[in-house]
C-alpha cells in the first residue's frame, strides 16, 4: 500500500538547553588531514516557521482590563417557544390544559400569559392547533382551540408550543403581567502566564560560529542570542494557545489544591456553550446544509470563517471541486495557458451565508495539535465581524469582536507582555548572579461572545 515513508521521522521535542553543549562545538580540528570539512555560516531553518501564533491576530483583538473578573451579559431569545410538553385532553377535544416540562420552566414560571394565541404542533407530525390561552398556573396553562374539530394529537403525544399573537375582546382589561427580557451573564478571569532564559556570563563571552535567525527576524552569530529570541517565540505561542486550550479549574480539583484556578479557553466555551460537529469532517454540501439549519437557529451571522487542518481544508476542496465537474461551475480561470499552474484548491463559498477557509497551523503542527489520536480537533467555524454586549466593567453596551483578549493593565502597570532583564550580566545589575534571566509575563484572559454562533469540528 503507497504511503509517506517514516525517514528520520519527525523531531516533536527540539533542544532548548540554556546552557552551551557539546554538541554545539565543532571538535574536528585535525590541521593535518587534507580533508578538513567545509561548514556553512548559516543555521539551515528546516522546520520552516515554527510558530504557530496567528488564529487570535486574525479574528480577535486585546483590550485592557483593571479586575480580576471580566463579566458580559448577552442577549436571550426574543420569543419563547417550548418544545416538550404534553395536552391532558384526549383527540377532538375544544379544550385542554399543556404541562411544560422543558428545563426552562424549572422555576414554574412560563412565558405564556392568558391572552396570547398559540400554535401548538405534535412532534411526531401528525398535525397541529391553534389556540387561545384562557388560564395559567404554575407550568401549565389553559387553551381553547379555534378549530372545530377540536385537538388533532392524543393525549399522550409529546408537543411544541409556540406564542404568534393574543387576542382580546371589546371593553376588557389588558394583558395581566410582563416578560422580563431574558439575559445571560458570562464571565471570565485572566491567568498569569510565565516564562524565563537565563544563561551565565562566561557562557556569554563565547562567540558561536554558526549565524542564527529566528522567525521573528532576529539574527546574529551569539547562540544565547538565538536561545533568547525562540523562549521569547515560544512564549509568545503559550499566550495564544492558552487561551484556546485553558479550562477552568473544577471545584475539588486538584488543581484547585495547586492554587491553579484556569480560565476558559475558546474550545472549552465552544464546547459548552457552541455547537459541535463529530464523526469526521463535513464533506457534502448535505453535510454542510446541517450546519446551515444549525446557524439558522442561532445568531445567523452572515460571514464566517472555517479555521481547518490540511485534511479538512481538502475535503473542502474536494466537496467543491466535485460541485464544478456535475454542475459545470467554474472551477477557476485557466486561459488554456500550458504554463499556468492548475490551482485546485478553494479560499471559500456562498451557500445561505459566506464561508471563508483558512489553514490553522496550530492542528497541523506535529509538535501542536497536528496527528494528535485522541480528542483531535480539526477546525472550528468562527464568526466575523463584532457583537454588541453589555460590558459589566464600563457599565453600557459596547461593541466587541466575537473573540478578544483582556489583559490586566493600567497607568501604573501594564501585564500585556512583560519582560525584564535580572542577574548581572548582559547589562543587568539587579543581583549578584552571575548570569543573565531574561523574565517573560504574562496576566489574560479570553472572552468567547456569542459561543453560540461557533462550530467546533472534531473527531
Amino acid at each position: 500500500m503507497a504511503g509517506t515513508l517514516n525517514v528520520g521521522g519527525v523531531a516533536l521535542q527540539p533542544s532548548h538547553e540554556q546552557v552551551a553543549l557539546a554538541s554545539n562545538y565543532i571538535t574536528d580540528m585535525d590541521f593535518l588531514s587534507q580533508h578538513l570539512p567545509d561548514t556553512y555560516e548559516a543555521e539551515f531553518e528546516r522546520y520552516g516557521n515554527r510558530s504557530v501564533s496567528s488564529f487570535l491576530r486574525l479574528v480577535g483583538a486585546e483590550l485592557p482590563s483593571t479586575s480580576d473578573l471580566i463579566k458580559w451579559t448577552e442577549q436571550g431569545r426574543l420569543h419563547t417557544k417550548y418544545v416538550n410538553c404534553a395536552s391532558d385532553a384526549a383527540a377532538t377535544a375544544d379544550t385542554a390544559t399543556i404541562t411544560v416540562t422543558d428545563s426552562v420552566s424549572a422555576s414554574n414560571n412560563i412565558a405564556i400569559r392568558v391572552g396570547q394565541t398559540v400554535l401548538i404542533s405534535d412532534n411526531a407530525g401528525s398535525g397541529s392547533n391553534k389556540a387561545i390561552v384562557t388560564a395559567v398556573d404554575a407550568g401549565t396553562f389553559d387553551v381553547a382551540y379555534y378549530e372545530a374539530a377540536g385537538q388533532v394529537f392524543a393525549a399522550a403525544d409529546t408537543v411544541t408550543v409556540m406564542i404568534y399573537g393574543s387576542e382580546f375582546g371589546k371593553g376588557t382589561n389588558g394583558m395581566v403581567g410582563s416578560n422580563e427580557a431574558q439575559v445571560d451573564v458570562y464571565s471570565n478571569s485572566p491567568i498569569i502566564i510565565k516564562d524565563k532564559y537565563a544563561v551565565s556570563g562566561s557562557d556569554m563571552a563565547q562567540i558561536g560560529w554558526v549565524e542564527v535567525a529566528t522567525e521573528n527576524g532576529a539574527s546574529g552569530f551569539l547562540w544565547y542570542l538565538k536561545s533568547e529570541h525562540e523562549t521569547r517565540l515560544r512564549f509568545e505561542d503559550y499566550l495564544e494557545t492558552a487561551m484556546i486550550e485553558a479550562v477552568p479549574a473544577e471545584a475539588a480539583s486538584g488543581a484547585i489544591a495547586a492554587d491553579a484556578k484556569g480560565t476558559e479557553g475558546v474550545f472549552h466555551a465552544v464546547e459548552n456553550r457552541g455547537n459541535l460537529w463529530s464523526g469526521g469532517n463535513p464533506t457534502s454540501l448535505a453535510e454542510f446544509d446541517d450546519i446551515i439549519a444549525r446557524l439558522d437557529k442561532q445568531g445567523a451571522i452572515e460571514e464566517n470563517v472555517l479555521f481547518v487542518n490540511r485534511e479538512f481544508g481538502f475535503n473542502i476542496d474536494d466537496m467543491l471541486a466535485a460541485q464544478s465537474v456535475s454542475t459545470g461551475a467554474a472551477y477557476g480561470l485557466f486561459d488554456n495557458d500550458k504554463d499556468m499552474a492548475l490551482n485546485l484548491g478553494f479560499t471559500g463559498f456562498r451557500r445561505g451565508y459566506d464561508f471563508y477557509k483558512s489553514d490553522w497551523k496550530y492542528l497541523n503542527d506535529a509538535s501542536m495539535r497536528g496527528g494528535l489520536g485522541s480528542d483531535s480537533v480539526n477546525g472550528m467555524l468562527v464568526p466575523a465581524g463584532s457583537t454588541t454586549v453589555y460590558d459589566q466593567v464600563l457599565g453600557k453596551n459596547a461593541k466587541r469582536p466575537f473573540l478578544h483578549v483582556r489583559y490586566r493593565a493600567s497607568q501604573a502597570e501594564d501585564r500585556k507582555m512583560k519582560t525584564w532583564i535580572t542577574g548581572s550580566a548582559g547589562g543587568a545589575s539587579t543581583s549578584d548572579l552571575d548570569a543573565m534571566e531574561v523574565n517573560f509575563l504574562s496576566e489574560r484572559a479570553i472572552c468567547t461572545l456569542g459561543a453560540n454562533n461557533f462550530v467546533l469540528f472534531t473527531d
